[in-house]
């Protein structure tokens, strides 16, 4: 059985390393998704709880009932906050994931590259090994119909 050449074991290695990167892009992706989604349900339901408010002052409401919605908006809008902080984050770890998922794919086909290259030159050196062979070939059919 033939050996795999170096390059060959360099592209598998490359291959390895580009689907575990586009392994991890794919979880950071969902996670930045995920991220967005608990942004929006916190701003929608910070929407729905000031609209409440909004409804509670205009059918009259206590100072202690109004001060308590106004400490939970607070604490919503604490939780808003630091949701669009993990959302940041969640992008600059996505982003970092696609640079690094991108790198990965430039060598695997860097490296397929230089394959695709020797194999064109392997091919044309036997092509050129068998047309000297066909030429070597006639030649002595020639001089063998010469010769006799």
């Amino acid at each position: 059985m033939a050996h795999p050449s170096a390059l060959e074991t360099l592209i598998e290695l490359a291959q390895r390393d580009t689907d575990e990167a586009a392994k991890k892009l794919g979880a950071a992706l969902k996670a930045a998704d995920e991220t967005e989604q608990k942004l929006t349900m916190l701003l929608g339901y910070r929407d729905d709880y000031a609209l409440k408010l909004d409804a509670a002052q205009v059918n009259g409401i206590t100072p202690m009932a109004y001060r308590n919605f106004v400490a939970f908006m607070d604490k919503l809008d604490n939780a808003i906050n630091g949701q669009k902080e993990v959302v940041k984050h969640a992008h600059f770890r996505s982003a970092a994931a696609k640079t690094a998922w991108q790198a990965c794919e430039r060598k695997r086909l860097s490296y397929r590259t230089l394959s695709e290259r020797a194999a064109t030159e392997a091919l044309k050196a036997e092509n050129k090994r068998d047309q000297k062979q066909m030429d070597e070939h006639a030649a002595r059919q020639a001089y063998y119909k010469r010769t006799q």
